[in-house]
């Protein structure tokens, strides 16, 4: 995946994110299904993100971008803040 397929798919997911957001104040979808799923929107992202700033290491280190690979879940949602 290329820096330029993992920003429109960040932004695709941010649309998204826009699109449920206004499904649920015209009442299209309940809090909970928006909870539920922005909550699997962030996820995505995150992964997405972490993908990019792989690359842009490699890219820094001299090292071929394309060997990096999206983290699990589980290590994405791990990192410290």
């Amino acid at each position: 995946m290329s820096e330029q397929d993992i920003l429109a798919r960040i932004k695709g997911l941010v649309d998204k994110e826009h699109e449920l957001r206004a499904a649920t104040g015209q009442g299209e979808i309940d809090p909970e299904t928006e909870r539920r799923q922005l909550a699997e929107l962030e996820v995505m992202l995150d992964q997405c993100w972490d993908l990019l700033r792989q690359r842009r290491a490699r890219i820094d280190q001299g090292r071929n971008p394309d060997e990096a690979q999206a983290s699990s879940v589980r290590q994405v949602e791990g990192y410290l803040q």
